[in-house]
């Protein structure tokens, strides 16, 4: 048998991320999870309540790694700086 890597035992998510992460699936589940305050409407993608669990469980101060930011492509920044240029 070939030899297992060890895993390093440190967690990327503490523990109180993962139960407002659960807590989220669960309004979202019984219909009730909204994405925002107001009349935003009802969450129904899974990706989105595990979005909003992670960023309350932030919010709180929990053990949340940073969020990934996005990268504009080089084309969309050359467009951004030229209509910034032309004015």
């Amino acid at each position: 048998m070939a030899a297992r890597k060890k895993s390093s035992s440190r967690r990327k998510y503490g523990k109180s991320a993962s139960k407002s992460v659960k807590r989220a699936m669960h309004k979202k589940k019984s219909g009730t999870l909204k994405s925002g305050k107001g009349r935003h409407p009802k969450v129904k993608s899974r990706e989105q309540a595990i979005a909003i669990g992670l960023s309350e469980a932030r919010e709180k101060g929990a053990k949340v790694p940073r969020k990934r930011s996005s990268k504009k492509s080089s084309s969309s920044r050359k467009k951004a700086s030229r209509k910034k240029s032309s004015r």
